[in-house]
């Protein structure tokens, strides 16, 4: 008799559970009682001073010169790294598949051969890696949210896994997703919910969700995630994070399972989720540098673009540059700390010597609406077809029941106006050539897009064009479960294919974020978000911005991004002072 589907997801997650070595794990801490965990770590008695010392570097420059020169080796840094990610795990449920032997052989082996040789096996060595669970590992299942995952196990590694371990690295666990990969919040009926470290009561956002409790736990130096509407920004804002959405194809996605795979119109990317920069420009180059072109027909063929980096299409390092903020996006108005977040943007980069101007936002209902009809073109034929094979339901909404809010302790009820159901469950798909006439119209909005942003260099003062925009990823900070309802800021990128980054600014402030009057709303669901703001609520919260480039601007978005991120600091730092002399 087949084992019904409930039943499967109880087995697996009590093998995950048992994947735990017994000395790692922790007393259970209500969310009611603990609902902030990013000190856990530090307190449990678990870590050594010195893992707690390896773990609590950020910077993977600085861990990977440490492990090149052996002054940690791979055997001590996986382990601590895999400790520390399994108590974040028992946080946030943010882990799907932990292999502890598996990784401390390969950390033992990287650490034997730089020993013999007195070389390093490529720019990675000896880094521990995290990996959504969409990064197929021979061997290992690939759940990837549904319960048809469960005994899926892979033939060979993905194509990006093959590089990694070519480039020296450990991968060391996979991370939460949401059924059908579709949300930009992390649940299924396989593993559950996960949760914010921030806040317990919050979502980390998704489908990266597992990705950015781990990182904002500091479980992991440097994870991998993908984005197809903001499934590697949101998280990243919401917990505290860099990252980068690559433009289409510029990283191999070859061998990893996904949602809709056939659908190339709007396609997901992969990229790299940190807690400083440099991960971001290590991962890139050490991918792009192993020739990805050769595992993957569809890799674009572009190496790591020296000129690029150093902004040869943006008047070269030390020239003025110029950003336009686009303080709303005429669809849904930002909440008070994403507008001072921005104001405190402008206000560095200006005092940096840079210009920043006001982004006229273009065309975007009808780019918002042609994404959205594109994602849902079979009619969700696809996420049905994959739940019909255990039989298990398509969730239809990540707001959480009643018995598990009494059995987590969250201290929230969401207005209804807020519920979203999923991506409006299309009757029936659309004919193909309809969707071909999709595509002609994605292409006319690019076209359109591409001439407004060009357009700009009457306004900018520097004989260029806006260098970059800066937005919010998401109008608000992390939310109660169930209620992150806006995407358009990040699908912006998805649908014209911007290469965007994502970096954390600032903390939100009761004190500082006080409500808006009302304004003059665009839609219901502008006003519901309106509505949804206490500030109080996301006490403490991080509250990050993404920066946007154009089409396969990696390299630049990344030198912009830390031009950006340098101004705020030094910005930060005057205020300091300033205060102190005051």
């Amino acid at each position: 008799m087949p084992t019904d589907w409930k039943t499967l997801c109880n087995e697996k997650r009590s093998r995950l559970y048992d994947s735990i070595p017994r000395e790692w794990i922790i007393p259970y801490l209500s969310i009611k009682e603990h609902p902030n965990v990013l000190n856990v770590p530090a307190k449990s008695g678990l870590l050594t001073r010195r893992e707690l010392m390896i773990t609590d570097t950020e910077d993977v420059d600085v861990i990977l010169e440490r492990l090149r020169t052996g002054e940690w080796t791979s055997l001590e840094t996986t382990k601590a790294f895999c400790k520390r990610a399994t108590i974040a795990h028992q946080l946030t449920n943010c882990l799907t598949e932990i292999f502890v032997e598996r990784t401390l052989e390969r950390a033992k082996e990287l650490d034997d051969i730089l020993a013999s040789t007195g070389k390093v096996v490529g720019p990675l060595h000896g880094l521990p890696v995290s990996l959504k669970d969409q990064f197929t590992l021979k061997g290992l299942e690939t759940v990837m949210g549904y319960v048809s995952g469960i005994g899926d196990y892979a033939e060979e590694d993905s194509v990006i896994v093959q590089i990694l371990y070519e480039c020296g690295a450990v991968p060391f666990v996979r991370t939460n997703v949401p059924q059908t990969l579709m949300w930009g919040e992390t649940y299924n009926h396989v593993f559950g919910r996960t949760l914010n470290p921030y806040n317990r009561s919050l979502t980390p956002g998704g489908s990266s969700g597992g990705e950015g409790a781990l990182l904002a736990m500091k479980g992991s130096p440097l994870g991998v995630g993908t984005d197809i509407g903001g499934s590697l920004r949101i998280p990243s804002v919401f917990c505290g994070l860099y990252t980068l959405r690559p433009s289409y194809a510029r990283l191999p996605y070859c061998g990893s399972k996904n949602a809709m795979p056939g659908q190339e119109s709007i396609s997901s990317v992969l990229g790299p989720m940190t807690n400083t920069l440099s991960g971001l420009k290590v991962f890139m180059k050490a991918v792009i540098g192993a020739k990805p072109w050769n595992l993957d027909p569809v890799t674009i063929r572009k190496p790591w673009d020296e000129d690029a980096w150093n902004l040869s299409e943006h008047g070269g390092i030390g020239a003025q540059l110029c950003f336009a903020i686009m303080w709303d996006n005429g669809v849904v108005k930002p909440h008070p700390p994403l507008i001072r977040a921005m104001a405190m943007t402008k206000a560095a980069l200006e005092d940096a010597g840079h210009k920043v101007i006001e982004w006229e936002p273009h065309r975007h209902l009808e780019i918002y609406k042609n994404a959205e009809s594109i994602f849902a073109a079979d009619g969700n034929h696809d996420y049905k077809t994959e739940c019909a094979k255990s039989g298990e339901p398509l969730i239809k909404t990540m707001v959480p029941s009643h018995s598990e809010e009494v059995a987590a302790g969250y201290e929230f009820e969401p207005p209804m106006s807020l519920v979203k159901t999923f991506l409006g469950d299309p009757a029936e798909h659309i004919s193909t050539y309809d969707l071909f006439k999709l595509h002609e119209e994605k292409r006319d909005l690019r076209k359109s897009h591409l001439d407004h942003w060009q357009k700009t260099i009457s306004r900018t003062g520097t004989g260029r064009p806006v260098d970059a925009i800066i937005s919010p990823a998401v109008a608000y900070t992390a939310v109660p479960h169930g209620l992150n309802t806006d995407s358009f800021y990040t699908t912006l990128c998805n649908a014209m294919d911007y290469t965007a980054s994502a970096f954390p600014v600032t903390f939100v402030d009761p004190k500082l974020d006080v409500p808006f009057e009302p304004h003059n709303f665009y839609n219901h669901e502008d006003k519901a978000i309106y509505q949804l703001y206490e500030s109080h609520l996301f006490d403490g919260c991080p509250v990050g911005l993404q920066l946007i480039g154009k089409t396969l601007e990696e390299e630049a978005v990344l030198r912009l991004t830390s031009i950006v991120d340098e101004a705020l600091q030094q910005w930060r730092a005057k205020k300091t002072e300033m205060s102190h002399k005051n």
